[in-house]
């Protein structure tokens, strides 16, 4: 089968529309989300429209099977023990720091097109805690 584009740009094109979504959706605007995060505030639940949105064609994802009747990307086994601490300790911190911040790794890296500092610091901070978790990992 002759392949229509290379990866490296179907990546790209990806990437982009992934970009323009959470630009258009409010995702890259900090007050926003934590608006959003805010519920004994002035809550705003606009951001749960762009979850739900996103949530249509993750259910429609997982329900792909294969002929064997598991999911295309389905894991030979099961996390230990240690995997699910390690899994539970980082969704703490990535909640916190979504939380403090207002923004998340991709609303992040898409906001860099707009070179405000708070986001090059979160950025850097966030490419050194991902050194950081691989080197305690190991």
């Amino acid at each position: 089968m002759k392949r229509v584009i290379s990866p490296a740009l179907g990546a790209l094109i990806a990437g982009a529309v992934f970009g323009i979504g959470l630009s258009l959706s409010g995702m890259t605007n900090p007050a926003k989300v934590i608006g959003f995060l805010d519920i004994t505030g002035n809550w705003d639940p606009s951001l749960a429209f762009v979850m739900g949105g996103a949530l249509i064609p993750a259910v429609l994802g997982f329900n792909v099977k294969r002929r064997n009747g598991r999911l295309a990307w389905a894991c030979e086994r099961s996390p230990g023990l240690g995997n699910v601490k390690a899994l539970v300790l980082g969704s703490a911190l990535f909640g916190i720091g979504w939380g403090l911040a207002g923004f998340c790794p991709g609303p992040a890296v898409v906001r860099l097109a707009f070179w405000d500092e708070r986001v090059v610091v979160f950025v850097i901070a966030m490419l050194a805690g991902m050194w950081g978790g691989r080197k305690v990992a190991g």
